[in-house]
């Protein structure tokens, strides 16, 4: 009896969990118009239906296991209901997969003891944030969308940047809550805040209707540039 409740309890989980995947996909598409699209997921481990760490794709040595797209491929990212429903009706588990740059937000990432790092440093430094994802090896800030002459430009510039700073642009993805990847859980360490859509004559701007609000890169980068070298000893405090 308790076998029989526990497998219960463990379907009516999975089905929540999955419910909550295709919200956040329809979340993202259809109120944030962000293109999503299903990631390639996890394949299950033999025994009792626990799942493997390994990604679901060929490769064996896949280094970001779950977390990249498959089938669909990136060029297939969609705001379209109907389609986002249908990928997730016959994927549920699949991880939301964000397709980065155009008019869709961007991303700027550091490992995780050094993204934990920087957000204690800006918030020193009273620097507004947007989004900002986690998981267990790398935190991501959300940005609003840059051209890569934009970003090319705004590195130029600088005399450095944390190499451990990645960049995700026209091209790229990130994955997004709640999904699960072979890294572990994705979460948002700081959840979107709705922005505020302009009325069609004009006027005051409706609260809570748009997408969340996004720093520009530049401010952001700024901010990384001036946290990392303003450690007392000179060093970098952001280094992991």
């Amino acid at each position: 009896m308790r076998e029989i409740l526990g497998r219960r309890r463990r379907l009516r989980f999975r089905r929540s969990e999955r419910a909550a995947q295709l919200g956040a996909a329809l979340t993202c598409a259809t109120e944030w118009k962000w293109p999503v699209l299903p990631g390639v997921g996890l394949k299950a481990a033999g025994g009792r239906g626990d799942r493997g760490r390994g990604c679901a794709c060929p490769d064996p040595e896949c280094a970001v296991p779950g977390a990249h797209p498959f089938d669909p491929g990136l060029l297939a990212a969609s705001t379209d209901e109907r389609l986002v429903r249908w990928w997730w009706t016959n994927r549920p588990g699949a991880p939301v997969l964000l397709a980065t740059g155009g008019r869709a937000p961007c991303a700027l990432s550091l490992p995780a003891v050094a993204g934990a790092r920087a957000l204690v440093a800006l918030d020193e430094m009273r620097v507004r944030l947007g989004p900002v994802v986690a998981t267990p090896t790398r935190w991501s800030l959300l940005v609003a969308p840059y051209s890569m002459e934009r970003l090319g430009d705004l590195l130029y510039s600088k005399d450095w940047v944390p190499s451990s700073l990645r960049f995700h642009g026209e091209g790229g993805y990130l994955v997004l809550p709640p999904s699960e990847t072979g890294k572990g859980q994705v979460r948002w360490e700081r959840a979107p805040q709705p922005g505020a859509r302009p009325r069609t004559n004009g006027t005051n701007p409706r609260p809570g209707t748009a997408a969340p609000w996004l720093p520009d890169v530049e401010a952001v980068v700024d901010a990384l540039v001036a946290a990392s070298t303003s450690a007392p000893d000179g060093g970098s405090r952001l280094a992991y």
